[in-house]
Parts: C-alpha cells; structure tokens; sequence
C-alpha cells in the first residue's frame, strides 16, 4: 500500500475490507474509528523561504515620474564648472523633421577630438569622453581629462588661426563691424553721458512735470527781512501796518462809498430778527 495521509488510512483499509482485499481487521483498526485522527485543511500552504518571509515594503503610488540618469550628464555638469563661458557661446536650437544621422567617425574609430573637426563643440567634448570610456576601455577621470586636453587645444588653435587670420585681412583694406564688447562700451557711455544732460535742465521744468509740486524758490525772503526796523519806521511815522494789501483795499474802497448812517434812523435800520433792539413804550 502506498503512502497516504494519517487521517485517510482507516478509510483506505474500510475500502480494502469491502473488497476482501484484506481477510482480517487490523488491531488499530476499532480504536481509529472510535477516535478518528483530526481532518487537514482543504490546502496545506507550500513550505517558505527565508526570503519570502522578510517583512514586505508597500511602495506608495506616486504620480511623479522615475528620475532618468545617464551618464552624459554627469560629464556635462562637470565640463560646464571648468568652462563655464561655453555656455556664452552661440549654438542653433533649431530641430529638423528628422533625426540627426550618426557620425561616420565614431565607436573604436574614434580616437582623437580632431577627428570631427577643428573647431569642436562642448557636446563633441562630452560624446568624446563617453566614447573613449565605453570603446577604450579608459576610467571616466582619465577619458576626461583626455579630452579636455585635446579640446583646449584645438580652441587655442583656433583662436590663434583666427587672429591672424583678422590682422592679415586688415592688413589688406579690410573694415570689420564692431564687436559686440565695443557696442556695448558705447551703449554704456551714451547712458553715462544722459546723466550730463540731466544735471543741465531746468529745475522749473523738472518740477512741472510732476503734479502738485509747489516751484519755490531756493532764495526766497533772504534779503528782505530787516530785523523790524521797516515796522519800527513806519510806526514812527504814524502809517498803519498793512499786511494783506489787497484785502484791505478792498475794504477800505467799500466803507468809502457807503454813506454813513444817520444816528436818529438806527431804529430803521433792518436788523436779523433775533438781534432787533426793543423800543420803549410811548
């Protein structure tokens, strides 16, 4: 008889007695039936591993993406700290309506900066390092500093070439447009010399241009004052001080026309109501 579970071995031989397989009970066999052995789960889980018993991490949904690394730009960042004015220097950001076609010279064949040109880019630079780590089997210290050596000096060539290139050429009767430093020296003296012109205008019309501003003059009342020897004059001389001319002119003028009122009428004379004067009882 094959191997079976302890709690299905009575019915096994319970199967084999009715078949007459087996002529005689078995010792056991009465016991089991009184105390039947307890019934297993329907599925007895599979025995695990250490592994799968860590404890496991529930990753949070985000919806922010996946950070994207290559190794460009690594190489990027630190060429841009040693050189940072080549990000001063004009490039086209101009896309076509299709990819850009793989350089010719490049992989294993690609051992030297000059290769692509004489006049390199800070992006030949960088594809340059990547291309003599992953092809040359260099450390990525010494691939970039390999390159950076042969880009430093392609751009001295250059720029010496360029020079005398200039300096021959005018030599010869040629005129150059201004640089683009000399524009700038001569927007900045045109706004330094605003200044002069400034300093010239007129207080008066710098004043009217701004909304209730009073215009006084700065030496307004200085010699006029006389320490009160004019009042003391005219005190003297019996002329009453006048300090509102045209007030009192006008005044004055006014009492002239008007005829004095005779005493005996004042009893005529209108009066508000509530000052009128009571007269006596007859």
């Amino acid at each position: 008889m094959g191997r079976r579970f302890a709690s299905q071995v009575h019915k096994q031989v319970s199967r084999l007695l009715r078949a007459n397989f087996i002529q005689k009970e078995p010792v056991w066999y009465k016991a089991v039936l009184d105390h039947p052995p307890l019934t297993l789960p329907p599925k007895a889980p599979p025995p695990r591993t250490a592994y799968d018993k860590k404890p496991a991490k529930l990753r949070t949904h985000s919806n922010r993406p996946l950070p994207i690394y290559y190794l460009e730009d690594d190489i990027r960042r630190q060429f841009f700290i040693d050189h940072p004015f080549e990000a001063f220097r004009p490039s086209t950001l101009i896309e076509t309506d299709r990819i850009e076609d793989p350089h010719p010279i490049s992989g294993v064949n690609w051992t030297r900066l000059g290769q692509r040109g004489r006049n390199p880019t800070s992006e030949d630079a960088v594809r340059f390092t990547l291309n003599l780590y992953q092809y040359h089997k260099l450390s990525l210290s010494d691939a970039y500093a390999r390159a950076v050596a042969q880009f430093r000096a392609l751009r001295s060539e250059h720029h010496i070439a360029t020079t005398y290139a200039a300096m021959e050429a005018e030599q010869l009767g040629s005129v150059f447009a201004p640089s683009e430093a000399a524009r700038a020296h001569e927007r900045h003296k045109q706004s330094l010399a605003t200044w002069d012109t400034k300093e010239e205008q007129d207080e008066g019309a710098l004043a009217a241009r701004k909304r209730w501003k009073a215009i006084v003059e700065r030496h307004h009342g200085a010699d006029q004052w006389t320490k009160g020897e004019q009042y003391v004059r005219l005190w003297q001389e019996g002329v009453r001080p006048d300090y509102m001319p045209t007030v009192t002119a006008t005044e004055e003028s006014s009492a002239e026309t008007k005829k004095p009122a005779d005493h005996m009428d004042i009893a005529n004379i209108p009066l508000n109501p509530s000052q009128r004067v009571p007269q006596p009882s007859q």
